[in-house]
Protein backbone atom coordinates (compact mmCIF):
# COMPACT_ATOMS: atom_id res chain seq x y z
CA UNK A 1 0.00 0.00 0.00
CA UNK A 2 2.82 2.32 0.83
CA UNK A 3 6.30 3.20 0.00
CA UNK A 4 9.19 4.58 2.40
CA UNK A 5 12.04 6.91 1.67
CA UNK A 6 14.82 8.60 3.69
CA UNK A 7 14.55 11.89 3.96
CA UNK A 8 16.21 15.13 5.80
CA UNK A 9 14.28 17.08 8.24
CA UNK A 10 15.04 20.51 7.41
CA UNK A 11 13.91 22.15 10.60
CA UNK A 12 15.42 19.97 12.97
CA UNK A 13 18.59 18.66 10.76
CA UNK A 14 17.95 14.94 11.07
CA UNK A 15 17.70 11.96 9.12
CA UNK A 16 13.45 10.91 9.26
CA UNK A 17 11.88 8.32 6.87
CA UNK A 18 8.62 9.11 5.20
CA UNK A 19 5.95 6.78 4.27
CA UNK A 20 3.88 7.53 1.43
CA UNK A 21 0.52 6.35 0.10
CA UNK A 22 0.33 4.44 -3.05
CA UNK A 23 -1.42 6.58 -5.42
CA UNK A 24 -3.46 3.85 -6.62
CA UNK A 25 -5.24 4.12 -3.07
CA UNK A 26 -6.06 7.66 -2.79
CA UNK A 27 -9.69 7.11 -4.11
CA UNK A 28 -10.60 3.86 -1.82
CA UNK A 29 -11.46 5.44 1.38
CA UNK A 30 -11.06 2.13 3.55
CA UNK A 31 -7.32 2.22 2.62
CA UNK A 32 -6.79 5.89 3.11
CA UNK A 33 -8.39 5.80 6.66
CA UNK A 34 -6.18 2.29 7.50
CA UNK A 35 -3.29 4.60 6.84
CA UNK A 36 -4.37 8.10 8.51
CA UNK A 37 -4.77 5.60 11.57
CA UNK A 38 -1.57 3.73 11.57
CA UNK A 39 -0.06 7.35 12.56
CA UNK A 40 -2.88 7.61 15.09
CA UNK A 41 -2.48 4.01 16.22
CA UNK A 42 1.61 4.17 17.07
CA UNK A 43 1.48 8.13 18.21
CA UNK A 44 -0.28 6.13 21.43
CA UNK A 45 2.13 3.62 21.45
CA UNK A 46 5.20 5.35 22.68
CA UNK A 47 7.10 2.51 23.56
CA UNK A 48 10.59 2.43 23.27
CA UNK A 49 10.41 -1.05 21.19
CA UNK A 50 8.50 0.84 18.76
CA UNK A 51 9.30 2.95 15.50
CA UNK A 52 8.13 6.55 16.80
CA UNK A 53 6.30 8.71 14.68
CA UNK A 54 6.97 12.11 14.07
CA UNK A 55 4.10 13.41 11.94
CA UNK A 56 1.25 12.89 9.73
CA UNK A 57 -0.21 14.81 7.03
CA UNK A 58 -1.10 15.19 2.94
CA UNK A 59 0.56 16.96 0.19
CA UNK A 60 -2.38 17.51 -2.43
CA UNK A 61 -4.40 14.40 -1.59
CA UNK A 62 -1.02 12.14 -1.36
CA UNK A 63 -0.95 10.98 2.25
CA UNK A 64 2.07 10.91 4.56
CA UNK A 65 3.45 9.68 7.44
CA UNK A 66 6.70 10.73 8.84
CA UNK A 67 9.08 8.30 11.15
CA UNK A 68 11.96 8.54 13.17
CA UNK A 69 14.37 6.96 10.70
CA UNK A 70 15.95 3.19 12.29
CA UNK A 71 19.60 1.99 10.04
CA UNK A 72 19.47 -1.35 10.29
CA UNK A 73 17.94 -4.50 8.62
CA UNK A 74 14.17 -6.12 9.45
CA UNK A 75 14.52 -9.54 10.99
CA UNK A 76 13.37 -11.68 8.03
CA UNK A 77 16.59 -10.12 6.11
CA UNK A 78 18.55 -11.29 9.35
CA UNK A 79 17.37 -14.82 9.42
CA UNK A 80 17.50 -14.53 4.92
CA UNK A 81 21.27 -13.78 5.39
CA UNK A 82 22.07 -15.92 8.82
CA UNK A 83 19.55 -19.24 9.04
CA UNK A 84 18.42 -20.05 12.50
CA UNK A 85 19.63 -17.64 15.06
CA UNK A 86 21.20 -18.24 18.21
CA UNK A 87 18.88 -18.97 20.87
CA UNK A 88 19.64 -16.39 23.33
CA UNK A 89 19.32 -13.68 19.76
CA UNK A 90 16.14 -15.21 19.51
CA UNK A 91 14.89 -14.71 22.54
CA UNK A 92 16.40 -11.42 23.12
CA UNK A 93 14.53 -10.18 20.22
CA UNK A 94 11.45 -12.16 20.85
CA UNK A 95 11.13 -10.38 24.29
CA UNK A 96 11.22 -7.36 22.58
CA UNK A 97 8.58 -7.75 20.67
CA UNK A 98 6.79 -8.94 23.51
CA UNK A 99 6.59 -5.88 25.60
CA UNK A 100 5.93 -3.71 22.90
CA UNK A 101 3.19 -5.58 21.80
CA UNK A 102 1.73 -5.70 25.12
CA UNK A 103 2.27 -2.03 25.71
CA UNK A 104 -0.27 -1.57 22.20
CA UNK A 105 -2.92 -4.52 24.26
CA UNK A 106 -2.40 -1.86 27.46
CA UNK A 107 -3.29 0.81 24.98
CA UNK A 108 -6.40 -1.09 23.42
CA UNK A 109 -4.86 -2.01 19.93
CA UNK A 110 -4.52 -5.18 18.34
CA UNK A 111 -1.37 -4.83 15.78
CA UNK A 112 -2.44 -7.93 13.53
CA UNK A 113 0.03 -7.95 11.47
CA UNK A 114 3.01 -9.25 13.55
CA UNK A 115 6.00 -10.27 11.56
CA UNK A 116 9.76 -10.09 11.24
CA UNK A 117 9.15 -7.84 8.02
CA UNK A 118 7.25 -5.47 10.45
CA UNK A 119 10.42 -5.84 13.02
CA UNK A 120 13.13 -3.38 12.57
CA UNK A 121 16.72 -4.19 13.95
CA UNK A 122 18.52 -0.61 15.29
CA UNK A 123 22.44 -0.99 15.67
CA UNK A 124 22.07 -0.88 19.17
CA UNK A 125 20.24 -4.11 19.30
CA UNK A 126 17.06 -2.87 20.25
CA UNK A 127 14.21 -3.90 18.09
CA UNK A 128 11.56 -1.93 16.89
CA UNK A 129 7.90 -3.04 16.19
CA UNK A 130 6.51 -1.00 12.95
CA UNK A 131 3.69 -0.96 10.49
CA UNK A 132 0.38 -0.49 12.36
CA UNK A 133 -1.44 -0.27 9.17
CA UNK A 134 -4.06 -2.66 10.26
CA UNK A 135 -4.11 -2.12 13.64
CA UNK A 136 -7.24 -2.37 15.29
CA UNK A 137 -8.51 -0.84 18.67
CA UNK A 138 -10.35 -3.16 20.48
CA UNK A 139 -13.58 -1.46 21.14
CA UNK A 140 -13.51 -0.45 17.26
CA UNK A 141 -16.72 -2.04 15.28
CA UNK A 142 -16.62 -0.78 11.34
CA UNK A 143 -13.38 -0.83 9.57
CA UNK A 144 -12.63 -4.52 9.81
CA UNK A 145 -15.92 -6.04 10.00
CA UNK A 146 -15.96 -10.58 10.91
CA UNK A 147 -15.76 -12.39 7.39
CA UNK A 148 -12.95 -9.83 6.37
CA UNK A 149 -9.28 -11.55 6.44
CA UNK A 150 -6.02 -9.03 6.84
CA UNK A 151 -2.87 -10.10 7.85
CA UNK A 152 0.34 -12.43 6.15
CA UNK A 153 -0.30 -15.99 5.77
CA UNK A 154 2.11 -17.33 7.20
CA UNK A 155 1.64 -15.43 10.48
CA UNK A 156 -2.15 -15.33 10.50
CA UNK A 157 -3.71 -16.86 13.40
CA UNK A 158 -6.30 -19.49 12.85
CA UNK A 159 -9.31 -17.15 14.24
CA UNK A 160 -7.55 -14.45 11.62
CA UNK A 161 -7.74 -16.89 8.69
CA UNK A 162 -11.22 -17.54 9.15
CA UNK A 163 -12.49 -13.91 9.29
CA UNK A 164 -13.69 -14.09 12.95
CA UNK A 165 -12.83 -11.02 15.06
CA UNK A 166 -9.15 -10.48 16.85
CA UNK A 167 -7.99 -10.31 20.22
CA UNK A 168 -4.59 -9.70 21.72
CA UNK A 169 -4.68 -13.74 21.54
CA UNK A 170 -4.12 -13.11 17.99
CA UNK A 171 -0.75 -10.78 18.22
CA UNK A 172 0.37 -13.62 20.84
CA UNK A 173 0.02 -16.86 17.82
CA UNK A 174 2.06 -14.21 15.55
CA UNK A 175 4.74 -13.80 17.89
CA UNK A 176 4.28 -17.77 18.36
CA UNK A 177 5.42 -17.98 14.63
CA UNK A 178 8.21 -15.17 14.88
CA UNK A 179 9.56 -16.90 17.24
CA UNK A 180 9.53 -20.43 15.13
CA UNK A 181 10.87 -19.21 12.39
CA UNK A 182 14.08 -17.40 14.49
CA UNK A 183 14.91 -21.01 15.73
CA UNK A 184 14.19 -22.74 12.81
CA UNK A 185 14.79 -20.74 10.17
CA UNK A 186 11.79 -21.11 8.46
CA UNK A 187 7.70 -20.97 9.21
CA UNK A 188 6.09 -23.44 10.88
CA UNK A 189 3.63 -23.60 8.10
CA UNK A 190 4.33 -23.30 3.75
CA UNK A 191 1.80 -23.21 1.05
CA UNK A 192 1.38 -21.83 -2.57
CA UNK A 193 -1.20 -19.44 -1.24
CA UNK A 194 -2.73 -17.32 0.94
CA UNK A 195 -5.55 -20.01 1.34
CA UNK A 196 -3.44 -23.10 1.35
CA UNK A 197 -1.15 -21.42 4.07
CA UNK A 198 -4.30 -20.05 6.24
CA UNK A 199 -6.19 -23.42 6.37
CA UNK A 200 -2.83 -25.10 7.24
CA UNK A 201 -3.05 -22.35 10.54
CA UNK A 202 -6.98 -23.73 11.25
CA UNK A 203 -6.45 -27.59 10.49
CA UNK A 204 -2.23 -28.55 11.29
CA UNK A 205 -1.29 -29.95 14.28
CA UNK A 206 0.99 -27.29 16.52
CA UNK A 207 5.08 -28.62 15.14
CA UNK A 208 7.16 -28.73 17.69
CA UNK A 209 10.39 -26.43 17.45
CA UNK A 210 12.44 -29.74 18.56
CA UNK A 211 11.63 -31.28 15.70
CA UNK A 212 13.71 -29.43 13.55
CA UNK A 213 15.97 -27.92 16.54
CA UNK A 214 17.19 -30.31 19.08
CA UNK A 215 19.14 -27.93 20.91
CA UNK A 216 16.33 -25.98 21.67
CA UNK A 217 15.62 -26.52 25.48
CA UNK A 218 11.66 -28.25 26.39
CA UNK A 219 10.49 -25.44 27.92
CA UNK A 220 10.90 -23.41 25.11
CA UNK A 221 9.55 -25.67 22.84
CA UNK A 222 6.26 -26.18 25.09
CA UNK A 223 6.25 -22.20 25.37
CA UNK A 224 6.06 -21.66 21.67
CA UNK A 225 3.73 -24.68 21.48
CA UNK A 226 1.05 -22.50 23.85
CA UNK A 227 1.36 -19.61 21.90
CA UNK A 228 0.82 -21.56 18.38
CA UNK A 229 -2.77 -23.32 20.62
CA UNK A 230 -5.54 -23.54 17.54
CA UNK A 231 -7.75 -21.61 20.42
CA UNK A 232 -7.02 -18.40 21.31
CA UNK A 233 -8.57 -19.54 24.97
CA UNK A 234 -5.44 -22.24 25.16
CA UNK A 235 -2.79 -19.75 24.28
CA UNK A 236 -1.05 -17.57 27.19
CA UNK A 237 -3.50 -15.29 28.82
CA UNK A 238 -1.79 -11.97 28.06
CA UNK A 239 1.31 -10.84 26.02
CA UNK A 240 3.08 -10.08 29.31
CA UNK A 241 2.75 -13.46 30.35
CA UNK A 242 4.32 -15.24 27.27
CA UNK A 243 7.04 -12.34 28.03
CA UNK A 244 7.79 -13.77 31.76
CA UNK A 245 8.00 -17.18 30.13
CA UNK A 246 10.24 -16.44 27.31
CA UNK A 247 12.70 -14.52 30.36
CA UNK A 248 12.45 -17.82 32.40
CA UNK A 249 13.38 -19.61 29.25
CA UNK A 250 16.27 -17.19 28.18
CA UNK A 251 17.47 -17.38 32.62
CA UNK A 252 17.70 -21.12 32.17
CA UNK A 253 19.83 -21.09 28.39
CA UNK A 254 22.15 -18.74 30.79
CA UNK A 255 23.32 -21.87 32.44
CA UNK A 256 22.59 -20.12 35.98
CA UNK A 257 19.58 -19.26 37.81
CA UNK A 258 19.14 -16.35 39.59
CA UNK A 259 19.04 -17.56 42.70
CA UNK A 260 22.64 -19.88 42.08
CA UNK A 261 23.88 -16.43 41.08
CA UNK A 262 22.49 -15.09 44.06
CA UNK A 263 24.59 -17.67 46.47
CA UNK A 264 27.39 -17.46 44.46
CA UNK A 265 27.95 -13.25 44.42
CA UNK A 266 27.00 -13.17 48.32
CA UNK A 267 29.49 -15.94 49.09
CA UNK A 268 32.44 -14.21 46.99
CA UNK A 269 32.12 -10.64 48.07
CA UNK A 270 32.10 -10.99 51.80
CA UNK A 271 35.18 -10.11 52.08
CA UNK A 272 37.20 -7.21 49.81
CA UNK A 273 39.87 -8.10 47.55
CA UNK A 274 43.38 -7.72 48.92
CA UNK A 275 45.56 -5.52 47.67
CA UNK A 276 42.36 -3.28 46.49
CA UNK A 277 40.55 0.02 47.41
CA UNK A 278 40.56 1.47 50.95
CA UNK A 279 41.24 -2.05 53.31
CA UNK A 280 44.47 -2.33 51.30
CA UNK A 281 45.44 1.41 52.19
CA UNK A 282 44.76 0.40 55.62
CA UNK A 283 47.04 -2.12 56.05
CA UNK A 284 50.99 -2.19 56.36
CA UNK A 285 52.69 -2.99 53.09
CA UNK A 286 54.14 -6.35 52.82
CA UNK A 287 57.50 -7.30 51.51
CA UNK A 288 55.82 -10.08 49.52
CA UNK A 289 52.51 -10.49 47.97
CA UNK A 290 50.29 -12.72 49.97
CA UNK A 291 48.74 -14.61 46.21
CA UNK A 292 49.00 -18.25 47.88
CA UNK A 293 46.30 -16.96 50.96
CA UNK A 294 44.33 -14.95 48.18
CA UNK A 295 43.93 -18.14 45.84
CA UNK A 296 43.03 -20.63 48.91
CA UNK A 297 40.45 -18.36 50.34
CA UNK A 298 38.89 -17.85 46.85
CA UNK A 299 38.98 -21.73 46.70
CA UNK A 300 37.41 -22.16 49.41
CA UNK A 301 34.62 -19.59 48.79
CA UNK A 302 34.19 -21.27 45.47
CA UNK A 303 34.06 -24.49 46.94
CA UNK A 304 31.58 -23.47 49.27
CA UNK A 305 29.36 -22.14 46.61
CA UNK A 306 29.43 -24.81 44.68
CA UNK A 307 28.37 -27.30 47.74
CA UNK A 308 25.43 -25.26 48.18
CA UNK A 309 24.62 -24.81 43.95
CA UNK A 310 24.59 -28.51 44.43
CA UNK A 311 22.52 -28.91 47.60
CA UNK A 312 20.23 -26.85 46.35
CA UNK A 313 19.89 -28.54 42.58
CA UNK A 314 19.75 -31.65 44.28
CA UNK A 315 18.19 -31.94 47.31
CA UNK A 316 15.09 -33.96 46.91
CA UNK A 317 13.59 -34.18 50.39
CA UNK A 318 11.21 -30.83 51.81
CA UNK A 319 12.43 -27.40 53.26
CA UNK A 320 12.40 -26.65 56.96
CA UNK A 321 8.99 -25.04 56.30
CA UNK A 322 7.47 -27.99 54.67
CA UNK A 323 7.48 -26.73 50.80
CA UNK A 324 9.24 -28.75 48.33
CA UNK A 325 12.34 -28.37 46.78
CA UNK A 326 12.07 -29.95 43.83
CA UNK A 327 10.07 -27.71 41.46
CA UNK A 328 8.25 -30.09 38.63
CA UNK A 329 7.76 -28.53 34.92
CA UNK A 330 6.44 -29.97 32.27
CA UNK A 331 8.04 -30.91 29.19
CA UNK A 332 5.92 -33.39 26.78
CA UNK A 333 3.92 -36.20 26.47
CA UNK A 334 5.10 -39.81 26.34
CA UNK A 335 2.49 -41.56 23.09
CA UNK A 336 4.51 -44.55 22.26
CA UNK A 337 3.31 -46.56 19.14
CA UNK A 338 0.20 -47.13 18.53
CA UNK A 339 0.01 -43.53 19.27
CA UNK A 340 0.82 -40.54 16.98
CA UNK A 341 3.76 -38.78 19.50
CA UNK A 342 1.45 -36.41 20.33
CA UNK A 343 -1.31 -36.20 23.11
CA UNK A 344 -2.19 -31.78 23.26
CA UNK A 345 1.19 -31.08 23.62
CA UNK A 346 0.16 -27.13 23.50
CA UNK A 347 -1.44 -27.39 26.46
CA UNK A 348 1.31 -29.06 28.46
CA UNK A 349 2.51 -26.17 30.38
CA UNK A 350 -0.72 -25.70 32.06
CA UNK A 351 0.06 -29.35 34.13
CA UNK A 352 2.91 -27.04 36.05
CA UNK A 353 1.87 -23.18 35.78
CA UNK A 354 0.59 -23.29 39.38
CA UNK A 355 -2.44 -22.69 38.14
CA UNK A 356 -5.18 -24.93 39.54
CA UNK A 357 -8.40 -23.91 37.26
CA UNK A 358 -6.02 -24.75 33.83
CA UNK A 359 -4.85 -28.00 33.01
CA UNK A 360 -3.39 -30.60 30.35
CA UNK A 361 -5.66 -33.02 28.96
CA UNK A 362 -5.42 -36.30 27.10
CA UNK A 363 -6.91 -36.55 23.81
CA UNK A 364 -10.55 -37.79 23.76
CA UNK A 365 -11.37 -41.37 23.21
CA UNK A 366 -14.90 -43.30 22.33
CA UNK A 367 -13.14 -46.66 23.58
CA UNK A 368 -11.21 -47.40 26.53
CA UNK A 369 -6.90 -47.35 25.88
CA UNK A 370 -6.91 -51.01 25.82
CA UNK A 371 -9.35 -51.20 23.61
CA UNK A 372 -8.06 -49.29 21.11
CA UNK A 373 -4.22 -50.86 21.77
CA UNK A 374 -2.95 -47.89 23.50
CA UNK A 375 -1.22 -49.32 27.13
CA UNK A 376 -1.45 -45.42 28.23
CA UNK A 377 -0.95 -42.01 27.41
CA UNK A 378 1.26 -39.44 29.78
CA UNK A 379 3.01 -36.27 30.92
CA UNK A 380 6.28 -36.09 31.21
CA UNK A 381 7.78 -33.40 33.75
CA UNK A 382 11.07 -32.43 34.19
CA UNK A 383 13.19 -32.17 37.93
CA UNK A 384 15.74 -29.86 36.02
CA UNK A 385 18.36 -32.29 37.71
CA UNK A 386 18.52 -35.88 38.78
CA UNK A 387 16.55 -36.49 42.25
CA UNK A 388 16.04 -39.24 44.23
CA UNK A 389 11.90 -38.09 44.38
CA UNK A 390 9.91 -39.31 47.17
CA UNK A 391 6.67 -38.36 46.23
CA UNK A 392 4.52 -37.34 43.34
CA UNK A 393 1.24 -35.46 43.76
CA UNK A 394 -1.49 -34.80 41.52
CA UNK A 395 -4.18 -32.97 41.53
CA UNK A 396 -7.29 -33.23 38.55
CA UNK A 397 -10.63 -32.35 37.83
CA UNK A 398 -11.47 -35.03 36.46
CA UNK A 399 -10.91 -38.21 39.04
CA UNK A 400 -11.62 -41.69 38.35
CA UNK A 401 -8.80 -42.65 35.82
CA UNK A 402 -6.18 -45.11 36.95
CA UNK A 403 -2.29 -43.90 36.67
CA UNK A 404 1.38 -45.03 38.01
CA UNK A 405 4.82 -42.90 37.91
CA UNK A 406 7.51 -43.91 35.64
CA UNK A 407 10.69 -42.22 35.57
CA UNK A 408 14.01 -42.13 33.65
CA UNK A 409 16.98 -40.13 32.41
CA UNK A 410 15.46 -38.83 28.75
CA UNK A 411 13.02 -36.90 28.49
CA UNK A 412 12.15 -38.84 25.64
CA UNK A 413 12.80 -42.43 27.52
CA UNK A 414 13.07 -45.24 27.83
CA UNK A 415 10.93 -44.85 31.53
CA UNK A 416 10.56 -47.14 34.55
CA UNK A 417 7.55 -47.82 36.56
CA UNK A 418 8.55 -46.23 40.23
CA UNK A 419 4.85 -46.32 41.79
CA UNK A 420 2.57 -48.99 41.50
CA UNK A 421 -0.77 -48.24 39.95
CA UNK A 422 -3.76 -46.51 41.98
CA UNK A 423 -7.42 -44.62 41.03
CA UNK A 424 -6.70 -41.08 41.06
CA UNK A 425 -9.02 -39.11 43.22
CA UNK A 426 -9.23 -35.09 43.58
CA UNK A 427 -5.89 -35.39 44.55
CA UNK A 428 -3.63 -38.78 44.70
CA UNK A 429 -0.41 -38.68 46.27
CA UNK A 430 1.91 -41.27 44.63
CA UNK A 431 5.10 -42.86 47.08
CA UNK A 432 8.08 -43.43 44.75
CA UNK A 433 9.78 -46.88 45.63
CA UNK A 434 13.06 -46.19 44.43
CA UNK A 435 15.91 -44.55 45.51
CA UNK A 436 17.49 -44.22 42.53
CA UNK A 437 17.79 -40.50 41.27
CA UNK A 438 16.00 -39.79 38.06
CA UNK A 439 15.25 -36.23 36.22
CA UNK A 440 12.20 -37.05 34.69
CA UNK A 441 8.86 -38.44 35.98
CA UNK A 442 5.73 -39.61 33.36
CA UNK A 443 1.94 -39.67 34.98
CA UNK A 444 1.04 -42.59 33.13
CA UNK A 445 -2.50 -43.07 32.83
CA UNK A 446 -3.64 -46.19 31.74
CA UNK A 447 -8.05 -46.45 32.17
CA UNK A 448 -9.78 -43.63 31.72
CA UNK A 449 -13.27 -43.36 34.21
CA UNK A 450 -14.85 -41.15 31.16
CA UNK A 451 -13.55 -39.61 27.59
CA UNK A 452 -10.16 -38.02 28.43
CA UNK A 453 -8.43 -37.01 31.54
CA UNK A 454 -7.25 -34.00 33.02
CA UNK A 455 -4.14 -32.87 35.18
CA UNK A 456 -4.25 -29.70 36.79
CA UNK A 457 -1.12 -29.72 38.45
CA UNK A 458 1.55 -32.00 39.22
CA UNK A 459 3.90 -31.19 42.32
CA UNK A 460 6.86 -32.62 44.04
CA UNK A 461 5.35 -34.06 47.47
Amino acid sequence: MSSVYRARDRVLERQVAIKLLHEQFIADEGAVERFRREATSVAQVAHENVVTVIDRGEDGRRQFIVFELVEGPNLKEVVRERGPLPVDDALRYAIQIGRALGFAHEQGLVHRDVKPQNVLLAPDGRVKVTDFGIARALELEGLTQTGTVLGTSEYVAPEQARGELVGPATDIYALGVVLFELLAGEVPYGGDSFVAIALRHVNDPVPSIRARRPDVAWRLDTAVGRALAKSPADRFPSMAALVNELEACRAEAGGTSDGETAILTALTTQQPALGSGAAAAERPRRKRPAWPLVAGLSGLLVAAAIALVFAVRHNSGSSGGGKPSVVLRAVGTWDPPPGDGQEHNAEIRLATDGDPATAWSTERYNAALAVIGKRGVGLVVDAGAAVALKRLVVQTDTPGFSAEVLAGDAAGGPFAQVADGRVVGARAVFGLATDARHRYFVVWITTLAGDTARLNEVTAG
